[in-house]
């Protein structure tokens, strides 16, 4: 069985992300904690941030926490914002955009485990 852990804003790391230009991640709570289900990471998008098509292995739960910004899901695309959620299904081509001048930044909660990443 796990045990509790609380982690202070000021532990987490943050580092880009390769092929995204302007997106960063800090990874919340995850293996290194010994979560046992899934892991919690947050990202923030830099104004003019574009994240290419890619797909991923694994679904992906998101919480929006700031800004505005620009989510391709499929063939739709969605101007999100903060409050919104989002579900972005495994194998799904998705991508971000954010052509404001606020950062944005958001929660994306996924199952722990490989997940590979395809560009598109």
């Amino acid at each position: 069985m796990s045990e509790p852990i609380v982690r202070n804003a000021d532990d987490i790391e943050y580092e880009a992300v390769g092929a995204a230009d302007g997106m960063a991640k800090g990874v919340l709570i995850g293996d290194e904690q010994d979560a046992p289900n899934f892991a919690i990471r947050r990202f923030t998008l830099d104004p003019g941030a574009t994240v290419p098509e890619h797909t991923n292995e694994v679904e992906h739960e998101q919480f929006v926490l700031e800004g505005e910004y620009v989510v391709g899901i499929g063939d739709e695309e969605y101007e999100v914002s903060a409050g919104d959620s989002l579900l972005i299904p495994a194998g799904t081509v998705h991508w971000y955009r954010n052509e404001s001048d606020e950062p944005g930044a958001f929660i994306c909660a996924v199952p722990n485990g490989d997940d590979e990443i395809q560009l598109v």
